[in-house]
């Protein structure tokens, strides 16, 4: 049999209906047995739907389903009293979308919906096949309570409510509070200035602690240095803040950095200055000497049995694994040595964390910045299941 366009009611891209013009509108042939058992819709249209099965469940979860939050995590609006009501939690996730206090390339206020996009394989159904361990079905209630209001006009108006959110969050009842009567914040920054506010707010609750800082940076650089000596709005920076928070006795001098690798400002005077605000530093070649094992091992000596801190600057992976952030320097560790030195800290007392300085607009196809950036998060929330404090 023979089958013309018109019977069979296809509609031709035009390029094709220009050739069935120019052929004189001739009928194609095609084999009958193709069309054999063909029904033709009714009206020419295809259906729109196959009968309802009542056993398909169209309400269960998947990663890539409803609200955007990190790793999955149910949605509560902690900033609100009244929409936190019958909503405790032991380990609160929020974003700090600040960036207006960086010396380099802003960007980073749109790191904490990046971060929560990077997390999306991420689901309370998985463990870890290092570890076999699974934070999200351990003892903790965790929960995304979204992103700070923060504005970007002013900066000192903006860090104040920010240190109001860090006081109003860790203040509330813990969901069990019979393993740990305070409930801890991971952050996901924003520039790193944001982790002062964090540092405050572990001060009123335990007081000073023991800062373990992941950065290429040292970070305690004076503000008459960095800023210029040009007013105290210009001195508080991403460069500046362990400085301040050591000024106001918030960390100890049980503290150190790691991945440490940018040039300084000053010769000796730097050095000095972070000696004196309490910091050891291990440079990002000392892994190379030492090792993943040794890494871990002089962190943990550091800190001792102090309380803990832990801040994750994202440029302190190289730039071939994390191109997205405002001030990146080549020579910086991989993403699974970073990973292993985060899994070696099990046992520390992390009374708060961060991840920071994730700046998506200058990520790669792969993304690959906030998918590290996800990881070393999930890898902070492990930590503080792992030891409640």
């Amino acid at each position: 049999m023979t089958y013309t366009l018109s019977m069979l009611h296809i509609s031709l891209p035009p390029l094709l209906l220009l050739l069935h013009h120019l052929h004189g509108g001739a009928a194609w042939k095609v084999p009958h047995q193709a069309f054999d058992n063909l029904q033709p819709p009714h009206g020419h249209q295809l259906p729109l739907a196959l009968d309802h099965d009542e056993d398909v469940d169209i309400y269960g979860a998947t990663s890539y389903a409803g609200l955007r939050t990190f790793a999955n995590l149910p949605f509560v609006d902690c900033f609100s009293d009244e929409n936190t009501k019958g909503h405790k939690y032991d380990i609160a996730v929020f974003g700090a979308p600040h960036d207006t206090t960086t010396t380099g390339r802003p960007g980073a206020r749109f790191g904490p919906p990046a971060i929560r996009s990077g997390s999306q394989r991420k689901s309370p159904g998985q463990w870890s096949v290092y570890t076999g361990r699974n934070p999200l079905q351990d003892w903790a209630t965790v929960v995304d309570c979204g992103d700070a209001r923060l504005t970007w006009l002013d900066n000192t108006a903006s860090l104040k409510r920010l240190d109001k959110v860090h006081t109003v969050l860790s203040g509330r009842p813990a969901a069990n509070s019979s393993v740990s009567s305070t409930p801890r914040i991971l952050t996901l920054g924003g520039d790193h200035t944001t982790t002062l506010s964090a540092l405050r707010s572990t001060y009123q609750r335990w007081g000073p602690v023991s800062v373990i800082h992941f950065d290429s940076h040292i970070d305690t650089w004076d503000p008459l240095v960095l800023g210029g000596g040009i007013s105290d709005y210009a001195g508080l920076n991403h460069g500046t803040f362990l400085h301040i928070a050591h000024e106001e006795n918030l960390i100890l001098n049980t503290s150190i950095h790691a991945g440490i690798r940018a040039p300084l400002l000053r010769r000796k005077g730097d050095l000095r200055n972070d000696l004196r605000c309490g910091f050891e530093i291990v440079t990002a070649r000392d892994l190379d000497k030492l090792g993943t094992k040794g890494v871990i091992s002089k962190l943990k000596e550091r800190v001792g049995d102090s309380l803990v801190y832990i801040s994750v600057d994202i440029d302190v992976l190289d730039p071939a694994f994390a191109p997205a952030t405002g001030t990146a320097e080549p020579g910086g560790w991989s993403t699974r040595e970073l990973l292993a030195i985060l899994d070696g800290l099990e046992g520390l007392s992390v009374v708060g964390a961060d991840v920071v300085e994730v700046a998506p607009a200058y990520d790669n196809n792969g993304e690959t910045t906030v998918l590290a950036a996800a990881e070393v998060a999930y890898s902070l929330i492990d930590l503080m299941v792992l030891k409640p404090v």
